[in-house]
């Protein structure tokens, strides 16, 4: 920024500015100074008016650092500003929490520091409060001479700075116990700001360390407890966040060391209060405390019974009695705080009464819902949500206090996600139905409460029926008392006010997890109901549901029904079951609540990086103390040079020099020194060195061996897997880590390959560690299945992998990997070796049944083949014996005769020979131990127990989605299971709750958990967590993921920067986001990526669809977005496509909303497939919204936006990253370009699509699939398509001429594929697990048409 731009001597803007002509003063005029009654932000103003001219003359904060600390303190300056106007300085307030959430910038963090230092306790109500904390902490006396030193050496305008550093919170303190008087709505606002400033200061230790010791000196949580503003009757808000500002203030943590105490250190901490007030009771207070100084501890740390015994003295001894226990009782005259009995009273009682831990908070709390608690005003308060208000819920941080802070945060914000969910559902329920009064007779007949449900089915449609004859045990149905009302018919999900649920028609609501589903005649129900007689098929009329009901809600209803209330389950008229996938909400509220109260360990190295504090670097290996100096990387590197280039800038030794060609495998040694930095010197050290030469650092290097692998066998499937992947030097240095112990995170960008990464690493660990077993983690289904499906495909024994959750039906493989399909194919290996031992008995001659079982097999092995071999050996190993001998003496010539021949080639070598015997050897003795494996499954019993030992003995790699490991954390754990590393696939998309409990998936040992090694892959430029609710998602930042807040703390990452995916023009679209990516020399030269795509001119290209029959979006129901012009659009290009011989598999339509793609798979059913219409067109390979395709690909994608009037969540700009990054040959986008130009957040994207035409869709006539032409021939013959119907009309006629076509059998019909169902990514099911949070919302009133939600 200029420095002569304003008037002011220091080139800062004063009033004369206002007057002048400068640039930004006409802007301001322009858009804020006028007559105009809205004085709101205006994003697009800000960032293309301010904003890029700034950018434009090179102004950074991080070049300008003193211009960013002085605008930092002259915003400190302004919030002591009694002359500013409240609602102003409200605004600045939230810019210091913005300012203090954001302390991973170097920039910000150095500014907000010295505001929360030692120097703070300047203002501590006296010396020995002081002195106390110093004697219990030493080392902070040292702190606090160092801050009191610096400041004395300091010259006047830096002890100027210092004085204002640490009076400034103290300062607004005092100003805030001064508002606390007034109870006006903007004072009200600024107050309820505050606390949620102080929140944040407390619940994160750097802020938290002091900051929390002059709270508690100032006593004001008593302060604001008997403030009019917390007593005013419609301050709810402001006492919900005193209540979290208490939660934080009174945390069993220390302060200093930052270690949480455990439930014997808190009880021993609050005797130790109540010791310290017993004694100074009887010393001074004798004749009246006499019976508070001799009861025992239980008798007095409840509040009334305290209360009761203090009331005997006056008020001087009172406030004597608060001051002998180093409580403050003086302040000063502009808190304008009276300093009475009240208050007094209130501070020794809330410094010695019993507090609920977080742990019993959350034990107390329900994990299934009632009316009361889904209409809970803090509930409905978060749903109101605009950014205007604070809210009274925790936030994730980038920091936590500890551990059990963050199970607590994340269970209450997963909690309140998941009920406002149900209230939605339910809500809309009642509204679908419209209950209305019914007449009905009046009974005398007492009302039985039952856990037995009887459900009316015989008006059911079959499908529906079949719906509710498939509840399982454990799943939550609702049982809901509907009624009438006017009201219901006209509240939306907008809630234009706080809405009851009576609001809604719901009297009452509980919930109840189902046992068993009963036919009719009570008997539990395992197959369909009835049988197919005579073509006649009998419909069941009755279901029984019965059901467990939650026992503390049924005491208080029955509580409530003897004091008169109506009985909660005699009116219940409705039930209401929810998809499993959205309704997993308890086991996971289980599963947190349990990990909290139980202390599950993090390792120890990754403590302190997964609270947030400590060096960021110190999980990674080249930190910890057992990385790997020596590691075989087996097929990671396809030759020598391969190797080389792999590792730019080390120095390679070779272990024979004298090689040419080493071949792999290669084994790598001296990584940790090639890898390891140098520690950090102190800060005098690095003073001295700047005064001198710089040393250069020792380049150390990498010394690489090779082995022959050993022969497995004689028969093609003997021979190992081989890595065909090139990998890039970011990719081999991924794998590089990721085989090493600690954290690993991975950034991959589209295309780049991280998928190819992990299942290296996971190949590596398994061959180099065999003791050792690995947890696959993936948001969904569909990721988990990609990267085992690739798992599969390497030299990875079958019968140690293991996939749990349904999920596992979306594998392309022929074989079953889940528990039940694993043990049965140990059984089936059975047979087929079995058969093998009695081949080997043949061929020995030995009589007897050795393949009944594996028990005999092992018998044979040691009594007949293992000698066979030492017999062989033996005479093979002499010295003198030539090859014609050992050939002579091989024992199994006859078992190996299906072998190919010869086994041995005649003009072997000795030492040729003795290795394929060596190999014979080995794939008899695989036989062997796999039966060795095998004989548990013998010997077991139940198909569980046989599950179960698979489990926790066989597996060594074991995949499931983060929602499967949430829900049976408790489960699997009990069974003993334990593993020794994490492998975390789209780790972006996966909230930290999700991320953390994979972690704890096992009991610790030891007191800790045994992981080695934590691999994170993900990308946070794309997709996020979906949560629904805005406020959640915005304010609690309930949408963070561990690899972003892990990124934002600044651990190291690796970045893969070569894309193979897309061809180079269609990367440009999203690369803007990825400067480091480069391509893959592969789609620089294959032919599939230079050759055009048949009849269109483009690659890609922008539709602006105008409004089809006078209209654009629009909402059939409510939250419901859809747009039929793109619809026609999109499966108008899918036809034609079609007809010109693209395959159906290779395409793939996508678009932003659920509504629309219902829409486009009702068209394509209509155009695609009735009348007879699918053996020209069929269905395209899936049809699903942009979210549920993340990490996912295809050659073709036809993309419709759906949005005329505004955007839509599409601003956010990483869903628009994952939406133009699936294409890899041709990218066909409708939307409309008015809409989305307009967009500052997507401008750069949008400028390089309407490079291109955008009025019309540019065809060429007289290709067909593939094009002949290449991408950049301009001389081709091209047409433009106006609009969908003249788009449609030329596919009519293109159809036309093909049915002609092939009735006269000159033309071939396209290829149509087998299809089973269009977008089964859309209805996967786990085990009734869903994502853990919903899908994405755009923000409330849109809730309801996101990704996934109908």
């Amino acid at each position: 920024m200029s420095g002569n731009a304003f008037s002011g001597e220091d080139g800062r803007p004063n009033l004369a500015d206002l007057e002048g002509d400068n640039e930004w003063t006409q802007l301001a005029r322009k858009h804020w100074l006028g007559s105009a009654k809205s004085k709101r932000v205006k994003n697009d103003v800000v960032k293309i008016g301010i904003w890029d001219n700034l950018e434009k003359e090179g102004f950074h904060f991080q070049d300008e650092k003193e211009q960013f600390s002085n605008l930092f303190r002259r915003i400190l300056s302004m919030s002591l500003d009694s002359s500013l106007a409240t609602p102003i300085k409200t605004h600045i307030l939230s810019f210091l929490i913005c300012a203090f959430q954001s302390l991973d910038n170097g920039l910000i963090r150095k500014e907000c520091a010295p505001l929360v230092s030692i120097s703070l306790w300047q203002h501590l109500a006296s010396e020995t409060a002081r002195a106390g904390k110093f004697e219990r902490y030493p080392q902070l006396k040292k702190a606090w001479r160092a801050a009191t030193k610096r400041y004395d050496v300091a010259d006047e305008s830096t002890q100027a700075r210092l004085r204002f550093d640490r009076a400034w919170l103290y300062t607004s303190l005092l100003d805030f116990l001064s508002r606390l008087q007034d109870s006006g709505t903007e004072n009200l606002v600024y107050c309820e700001r505050f606390i949620e400033f102080l929140t944040d200061l407390e619940s994160q230790l750097p802020t938290r360390r002091y900051v929390n010791t002059l709270i508690k000196d100032l006593n004001l949580l008593a302060l604001i407890r008997l403030s009019p503003m917390f007593n005013g009757a419609e301050n709810g808000l402001f006492r919900d966040l005193f209540v979290l500002l208490r939660h934080f203030v009174n945390f069993p943590i220390d302060d200093h060391s930052g270690a949480q105490e455990t439930q014997i250190q808190s009880s021993e901490e609050h005797s130790a209060n109540l010791a310290r007030l017993q004694r100074v009771s009887l010393k001074h207070f004798k004749e009246k405390l006499t019976i508070l100084a001799l009861s025992n501890y239980a008798a007095i740390d409840e509040r009334e019974e305290l209360a009761a015994l203090l009331e005997s003295l006056g008020d001087d001894e009172l406030a004597n009695l608060a001051g002998m226990l180093g409580f403050r009782t003086k302040y000063p005259l502009t808190t304008r705080v009276e300093v009475n009995r009240e208050l007094l009273l209130e501070i020794v009682l809330a410094a010695h009464e019993r507090r609920k831990t977080f742990r019993e908070v959350m034990r107390d709390l329900g994990v299934l819902p009632t009316d009361a608690a889904l209409y809970e005003p803090t509930l409905l308060r978060n749903e109101q949500y605009n950014g205007s208000r604070s809210l009274a819920i925790p936030k994730l941080n980038l920091q936590y206090l500890s551990t059990g802070d963050f199970l607590w945060r994340s269970f209450v914000l997963f909690r309140c996600e998941s009920f406002f969910e149900i209230r939605k559902d339910i809500e809309e329920t009642i509204k679908r139905l419209q209950p209305q009064q019914a007449q009905l007779p009046s009974s005398d007949k007492p009302a039985f409460v039952r856990a037995e449900i009887g459900l009316d089915v015989s008006r059911l449609a079959d499908a529906v029926r079949r719906e509710w004859e498939t509840l399982r045990p454990d799943d939550v149905v609702y049982l809901v008392s509907a009624e009438p009302t006017e009201n219901a018919r006209n509240l939306t999900n907008g809630h234009a006010a706080y809405a009851t649920g009576h609001d809604h028609g719901i009297r009452f609501l509980r919930a109840a997890e189902v046992e068993q589903v009963l036919d009719e005649d009570g008997r539990v129900l395992r197959e369909a109901f009835g049988a197919d007689v005579n073509g006649f098929v009998r419909r069941p009329r009755l279901r029984r549901l019965l059901v467990k009901l939650d026992a503390a809600t049924y005491k208080i209803d029955a509580a409530q029904k003897k004091e008169g209330k109506a009985d909660v389950y005699e009116s219940v008229n409705l039930v209401i079951r929810r998809k499993g996938r959205e309704n997993n909400f308890k086991k996971i509220l289980e599963t947190i609540r349990t990990l909290a109260s139980s202390d599950v360990p993090v390792p120890d190295w990754l403590q302190e990086v997964f609270l947030g504090y400590g060096d960021p670097t110190s999980a990674t290996y080249t930190k910890l103390s057992n990385h790997l100096d020596k590691v075989d990387f087996r097929d990671t590197f396809l030759n020598q040079r391969h190797l080389e280039e792999s590792l730019p800038g080390k120095v390679i030794e070779l272990a024979v020099p004298d090689e040419p060609n080493l071949r792999p495998p290669y084994v790598l040694e001296g990584l940790a020194e090639a890898s390891s930095a140098a520690p950090r010197p102190s800060k005098k050290r690095r003073r001295d060195e700047d005064d001198g030469p710089q040393q250069q650092p020792v380049q150390k290097s990498i010394r690489v061996s090779t082995y022959q692998p050993p022969n497995n066998g004689p028969y093609p499937t003997d021979a190992p897997k081989v890595n065909q992947v090139r990998f890039t030097p970011a990719q081999v240095k991924a794998i590089m880590s990721g085989t090493q112990p600690g954290l690993t995170l991975i950034v991959g960008p589209p295309g780049t390959g991280k998928t190819d990464v992990a299942t290296q690493i996971i190949n590596n660990i398994y061959h180099d560690f065999p003791a050792q077993r690995t947890l696959l983690i993936a948001h969904s289904n569909q990721a988990l299945n990609q990267l085992f499906q690739k798992i599969t495909n390497l030299d990875i024994d079958e019968r140690h992998l293991l996939r749990l959750g349904h999920g596992e039906e979306g594998l392309e493989t022929d074989v079953s990997y889940s528990k039940h399909g694993r043990v049965e194919s140990f059984l089936d290996n059975r047979f087929q070796y079995l058969a093998e031992v009695d081949r080997l008995a043949t061929d020995v001659e030995a009589p007897g049944a050795h393949g009944n079982s594996c028990e005999t097999a092992a018998y044979f092995n040691s009594v007949y083949v293992t000698p066979a071999w030492s017999k062989f050996w033996d005479s093979a190993n002499t010295m003198d014996t030539s090859t014609s001998d050992i050939v002579e003496s091989f024992p199994f010539h006859r078992y190996f005769s299906n072998a190919p021949q010869p086994l041995f080639v005649p003009e072997a070598s000795k030492n040729q020979i003795l290795e394929i015997a060596r190999g014979c050897q080995r794939h008899i003795t695989r036989i062997f131990t796999e039966l060795e494996d095998i004989r548990p499954f013998e010997i077991l019993r139940t198909s569980r127990d046989k599950a179960n030992y698979l489990l926790i003995k066989e597996a060594r790699i074991i995949a499931m989605t983060s929602t499967h490991a949430a829900i049976r954390r408790q489960e699997i754990a009990d069974l003993g299971f334990h593993y020794d590393n994490v492998i975390m696939e789209e780790a972006a998309q996966i909230t930290e709750i999700e991320n953390f409990i994979p972690l704890a998936l096992q009991n610790p040992k030891d007191g800790q958990l045994p992981l080695q090694r934590v691999v994170l892959c993900g990308d946070h430029l794309q997709n996020s967590p979906i949560v629904q609710n805005l406020a959640f998602r915005q304010f609690a930042n309930l949408e963070q993921s561990l690899f972003l807040r892990f990124v934002r703390l600044g651990v190291p990452t690796i970045t893969l920067d070569h894309q193979g995916r897309a061809r180079p023009s269609i990367a440009e679209l999203y690369k803007w986001r990825y400067p480091t990516v480069k391509n893959l020399p592969s789609v620089l030269t294959d032919t599939q990526y230079l050759r055009a795509n048949a009849g269109f001119r483009y690659e890609y290209q922008f539709i602006d669809v105008p409004d089809y029959k006078d209209k654009g979006e629009y909402q059939p129901t409510s939250h419901y977005f859809v747009n039929e012009g793109e619809a026609e659009y999109a499966v108008a290009i899918y036809q034609y496509m079609r007809l010109l011989g693209y395959p159906a598999s290779r395409i793939t339509i996508l678009t932003t909303y659920a509504g629309q793609r219902a829409l486009i798979r009702e068209i394509l059913m209509k155009n695609c497939v009735e009348q007879g219409r699918d053996r020209l067109f069929g269905l395209p390979r899936i049809v699903t919204t942009v979210d549920k395709y993340q990490g996912e690909q295809n050659d073709y994608v036809i993309l419709s936006l759906v949005r005329t009037i505004r955007i839509g969540y599409l601003r956010d700009i990483r869903r628009l990253t994952v939406a133009l990054s699936r294409a890899r040959l041709g990218l066909y986008i409708l939307g409309r370009r008015a809409v989305f130009e307009s967009s500052p957040e997507i401008r750069v994207a949008f400028a390089l699509l309407f490079q291109r035409p955008t009025d019309a869709l540019w065809l060429t006539t007289g290709e067909m699939f593939p094009a002949g032409r290449m991408l950049g021939d301009d001389e081709v013959k091209a047409v433009e398509m106006k609009g969908i119907e003249h788009l449609g009309q030329y596919v009519f006629e293109i159809t036309r001429a093909k049915i002609e076509g092939l009735k006269q059998g000159s033309e071939k019909p396209p290829v149509v594929e087998e299809v089973e169902k269009i977008g089964t990514m859309d209805d996967e099911v786990d085990e009734g697990e869903g994502q853990i949070v919903g899908d994405v919302v755009e923000d409330d009133e849109e809730r309801r048409d996101t990704d996934g939600v109908e």
